[in-house]
């Protein structure tokens, strides 16, 4: 029993130590993540990985491509992330050059998404209104617009 409270002791401590950290869509498909989308914090993340791990429903989502899994998709490793950290210390340059539709912030992120920089600064121009709506716009907001950008 005293082992019980250890863990649930230090599980507590690094839930709310990683706390500052924001993950994007760090719980991948399955029933879990649909059953707590749109929520964020370590918690609601904890409970859709168990769900999802306790399912099996990611498995059989990404088997059948159901429970929003996609039998197709590519694994990212981290991609989200990546875009996210240069995106937060290089979104006033980014907002620059995909109001002009070239530069090498452009070159550099259609590099990390695998994707053709022509294309992708061309597509940063004309949804530059659509990614940077006001000028309060955050690191989130930007890459969740450009992920929303290169999907459609």
């Amino acid at each position: 029993m005293k082992n019980f409270y250890l863990y649930s002791a230090v599980s507590t401590a690094l839930i709310f130590m990683s706390a500052s950290a924001q993950a994007i869509d760090s719980t991948g498909c399955g029933l879990g993540s649909m059953a707590w989308r749109g929520q964020s914090g370590p918690v609601p993340q904890v409970l859709a990985v168990t769900t999802n791990g306790l399912t099996g429903s990611q498995t059989f989502g990404i088997t059948f491509g159901t429970s929003g899994c996609d039998p197709n998709g590519r694994i990212t490793g981290g991609t989200q992330k990546m875009v996210f950290n240069f995106i937060e210390n290089n979104m006033e340059q980014y907002a620059l050059d995909a109001a002009r539709g070239e530069g090498e912030t452009l070159d550099t992120l259609a590099g990390m998404l695998n994707v053709d920089k022509n294309v992708f600064a061309a597509k940063s121009q004309q949804n530059f209104a659509s990614i940077f709506p006001n000028s309060d716009v955050d690191a989130i907001y930007v890459t969740q617009q450009i992920f929303a950008m290169i999907k459609a």
